[in-house]
């Protein structure tokens, strides 16, 4: 439990600085009154409590976060102005820290209501969706799924809506290599999920990402829930738009019969997510959420941490939880990736953390991943997936994607997330059909300002003394009720349709 009375948030005995719990005031008293603040200091950002001499690491949990661009004295804002990211040796030590997970014995593991499917697997929603292979088909895509809204799902009321899941890519690529294959895995994943009950694959015809090439390629066959047309082969929009409205129509039945049945939490793939964070994200939601996520892993399900540029710099705290050197050194060899690719294109690890990140307090990419990390909690790294790869590991695992939210969650999604819960600091606004998101604030200003977005106030682990375990619990009990088909805040307000955004590599031609 944190210190309510204090000004400031200790979270390391080891640090050299501390974080403001509200605005601190020019000669504001700090820890017992050993040091004043020298200027004011917003809330959520760091005061220096000791002497940091220019080039000496600047440590917040106990890590280094920095390094001091010019000497820092005791009461001093520390941020951009004399904190900047360096280079400094990590220590990987596979598996060092890795512990017998203490499942929950399966006759007292939680269950949810889901939607059990003839795969053994269980959704959380029942949509049917129409995904395009390509830009080219979009459109044609929002008109089929424009014709089921209102109330022309009346009759079907077991049927969630139908969802047009459109992208802007498919075509003007190669048909090989990095790009391509994260395009492959993200449609399929998707044409697969457990929470679609039916899925038209829409294509133009002559793009590169062409559907029976790539159903070939997954070992799929048409069946009842999955059909494809293309627009040349079909006739044009009208005719693809009457055809593709009549084979979703013929799927409405067996959709609408499905109902929800008491299955287990083992089913539930939660993917972590976090953004628009401040200096709060660290120490209220995402700590929080990881306890959530190791919860989750005791009752038998799967945790999927992604988002590889904000864990780079904590990326030495998951390979010691790795169950075996293989997993850690899959993970180290996904770090080195992305400093080639960030070299290659003219870009830093540091460009991360956003304007807005920045002004909620949090300075370099180092500082922010510690943060983010704290999402995955503590059990075993048991696995390591690339981009929208199917995870088929139960427990806590890593997907390499980027930092950008909606990208990050649709390769999670299309890997087999079934649920998502997304801390935010600034404000975030998420949704991502077909899987809902539950919204975490991290602080209750926030919260208070946008509660109609936000689902849980993590703020009360700071201002009512809430333990982040006890947090912990509040949103898996959350997870239980939105999975069993309760709409989280984003659903209410209708989020979902507009981000999907498969991750682009490589040339557009």
């Amino acid at each position: 439990m944190l210190d309510r009375v204090s000004a400031v948030i200790r979270l390391n005995e080891n640090d050299n600085v501390v974080v403001a719990r509200a605005e601190l005031l020019p000669g504001a008293s700090i820890e017992g009154g050993n040091v004043t603040a020298r200027s004011a200091i917003p809330a959520g950002h760091k005061v220096a409590t000791a002497p940091i001499a220019q080039g000496e690491p600047v440590r917040k949990y106990n890590q280094i976060i920095g390094f001091a661009s010019q000497s820092i004295e005791p009461g001093q804002h520390v941020h951009s102005h004399n904190l900047a990211i360096g280079d400094f040796e990590r220590d990987y030590a596979f598996g060092a820290d890795m512990r017998p997970t203490l499942f929950i014995p399966e006759a007292e593991r939680a269950t949810f209501q889901g939607y059990m499917r003839e795969n053994g697997k269980a959704g959380t929603r029942n949509y049917l969706g129409v995904i395009t292979s390509v830009n080219c088909s979009a459109t044609v895509a929002r008109y089929i799924a424009d014709a089921f809204k209102g109330d022309a799902l009346k009759d079907y009321p077991n049927v969630d809506g139908v969802v047009a899941i459109v992208h802007g890519t498919g075509c003007g690529m190669a048909d090989t290599g990095e790009g391509f294959g994260n395009l492959q895995r993200t449609l399929w994943g998707y044409a697969q999920h457990v929470n679609f009950a039916g899925v038209m694959m829409l294509g133009l015809g002559c793009e590169v990402a062409q559907i029976d090439f790539m159903m070939e390629a997954q070992g799929l066959k048409h069946n009842p829930r999955l059909q494809s047309m293309t627009i040349q082969d079909t006739g044009g929009t009208r005719k693809t738009v009457e055809r593709g409205i009549a084979q979703l129509k013929e799927m409405l039945p067996a959709a609408n019969a499905m109902r929800r049945t008491t299955v287990p939490a083992s089913h539930l793939t939660l993917c972590l997510q976090c953004g628009g964070s401040d200096g709060y994200s660290g120490i209220t939601a995402n700590p929080a959420l990881g306890a959530a996520a190791d919860l989750l892993v005791r009752h038998g399900g799967t945790a999927i941490l992604s988002e590889t540029p904000e864990i780079y710099g904590a990326e030495h705290l998951l390979t010691r939880r790795a169950e075996n050197r293989a997993i850690g050194e899959k993970l180290i060899e996904r770090i080195r990736w992305w400093e080639g690719y960030c070299e290659r294109n003219g870009g830093s690890m540091d460009n991360n953390p956003s304007p807005g990140n920045k002004k909620g307090g949090l300075t370099t990419i180092l500082e922010k991943s510690l943060g983010a990390a704290a999402k995955g909690g503590t059990t075993n790294l048991r696995g390591v997936y690339k981009y929208a790869e199917p995870v088929d590991t139960k427990g806590f695992v890593f997907m390499d994607t980027p930092g950008y939210d909606p990208c990050s969650a649709t390769g999670q999604i299309a890997g087999g997330g079934n649920i998502i819960c997304f801390t935010t600091g600034r404000g975030s606004v998420f949704g991502a059909k077909p899987v809902p998101s539950i919204k975490l604030a991290t602080n209750s200003a926030m919260y208070r300002r946008m509660e109609e977005d936000m689902d849980i106030n993590c703020g009360a682990v700071l201002d009512e003394g809430v333990s982040v375990p006890e947090m912990g619990q509040r949103i898996f009990d959350k997870i239980i009720d939105v999975a069993s088909g309760n709409p989280s805040k984003s659903e209410e307000l209708g989020f979902g349709d507009a981000e999907f955004v498969p991750w682009q590599i490589g040339a557009t031609m």
